[in-house]
């Protein structure tokens, strides 16, 4: 009877203790995300974007916080950009201003909410490479992809209150680079 209270035993602190390191190890993930994106100003990036299943692609820069310039590599001369407060998509032939609050880039493009919703939420491992963040606001679903081997935000999923899936990678990502005060200057109408 003692021998089998003591294996039970070995077998609870096992659980105890491997649930420790993996908790801690999740833990060390997240700081290390964490850490990592509240040292960013600003992001440079490739991106590929699959919006209901059309491919496009180009570069774009994101200043912290609200802030973005991205460039498309469409013949048409596609440009997005945000001032922080509006959302203009320009190409040869139309001009669309938003409002950014109305849009899931005024959540994307805002570090210290992102901050908080990270902190708060748990992960989700996607494969072996990738760390998944997700969470609804203002009925738009938003997910969050990082690099678990170097931290890095990787990309976004948003679904919006229409119900269209739009999905964002990036890559050869550029940290705290000097940019251009006018980057962020909405374009004027054609």
């Amino acid at each position: 009877m003692l021998e089998k209270e003591m294996y039970f035993n070995k077998k609870v602190l096992f659980v105890i203790i491997f649930s420790f390191i993996m908790n801690n190890v999740s833990a060390s993930v997240k700081e290390n995300i964490l850490n990592k994106f509240k040292n960013i100003e600003n992001i440079s990036f490739n991106f590929e974007q699959n919006i209901n299943g059309k491919i496009e692609n180009g570069k774009c820069t994101i200043k912290y916080p609200k802030k973005i310039y991205c460039k498309y590599n469409l013949s048409n001369k596609k440009i997005l950009v945000s001032n922080g407060n509006s959302l203009v998509i320009k190409t040869l032939s139309s001009y669309y201003l938003y409002p950014l609050k109305k849009t899931p880039l005024n959540f994307i493009l805002n570090k210290n909410f992102l901050l908080k919703k990270i902190e708060n939420l748990e992960e989700r491992n996607v494969g072996e490479n990738f760390i998944n963040y997700k969470f609804v606001e203002n009925e738009n679903e938003i997910n969050l992809f990082f690099d678990k081997k170097t931290f890095n935000l990787i990309g976004w999923q948003t679904v919006d209150l229409y119900q269209n899936i739009s999905i964002t990678y990036l890559s050869s990502i550029k940290r705290n680079q000097k940019l251009s005060k006018d980057l962020f200057v909405l374009p004027k109408q054609n």
